[in-house]
């Protein structure tokens, strides 16, 4: 993964929308709003950003002072699409996006996916280096919405999301699960573990004290296992 790469490019988001550009505006070539192409700015070559690599050090990463983090050239920017240009579009929250898309269903179809998985707070053009773990978890399962008869393996899918976020997410996984698809989970949140079709509480404390099969079963059943302490906590969710 680099600094290149975004939801947008994984999601192949950026073709549909330069061809929106292009015909937006009387046929001008679609490679000019492409920021690792033609339209790159030209001191960042479309990354955005300058990088300074130090020795024995981390690199040091600054905006571009001439895009100022928009990654194209002035060139490119001139053109709009109602109203904005590539990099503003790019830049709109995925929630903002699905409503200045709502007429355009290759880009909307798209967008939506990421809403789907609880990212309606990201911009399209984030680079994925700055995602968390499970943010970047999310946009990658984004992208398996619709298959079927696939084994996801996800490691703390719930991780900074909102409650509310937390509900939309299990309400993904549970869709995915009856299209045929099976979900393996490592997770704390005691709301998706009530929800599972299967637990398997290891412990029955962690590192080296932990690694046992404490309980393994619907989690209703953990209930009254003495040896669950998971069960012990989720009684207080489950009814």
């Amino acid at each position: 993964m680099n600094i290149r790469s975004t939801p947008a490019t994984y999601l192949n988001i950026l073709n549909p929308l330069r061809k929106l550009f292009s015909k937006a505006n009387n046929g001008v070539s679609t490679q000019l709003f492409s920021y690792n192409g033609k339209g790159a700015c030209p001191r960042c070559k479309g990354k955005g950003v300058m990088i300074t690599e130090m020795a024995f050090m981390d690199p040091i990463v600054q905006e571009c002072e001439l895009c100022h983090g928009k990654r194209y050239s002035q060139e490119a920017l001139q053109y709009t699409y109602h109203g904005k240009d590539i990099s503003e579009v790019l830049n709109l929250s995925i929630n903002a996006t699905l409503e200045f898309f709502k007429d355009v269903p290759d880009i909307y179809k798209k967008v939506s996916l990421l809403h789907q998985v609880g990212l309606g707070y990201l911009n399209l053009s984030q680079s994925m280096t700055t995602l968390s773990g499970g943010e970047v978890q999310r946009v990658k399962l984004a992208m398996e919405l619709n298959h079927t008869g696939r084994i996801y393996f996800l490691d703390e899918p719930t991780t900074g999301l909102h409650l509310q976020d937390t509900q939309q997410l299990i309400d993904l996984f549970e869709g995915l699960v009856d299209k045929g698809n099976t979900l393996i989970l490592i997770e704390h949140n005691l709301k998706l573990i009530s929800r599972a079709d299967w637990l398997v509480d290891m412990g029955p404390d962690a590192g080296k004290f932990g690694g046992q099969v404490c309980f393994e079963g619907h989690p209703k059943d953990s209930l009254n296992d003495k040896n669950s302490r998971t069960g012990a906590a989720l009684a207080a969710i489950i009814s």
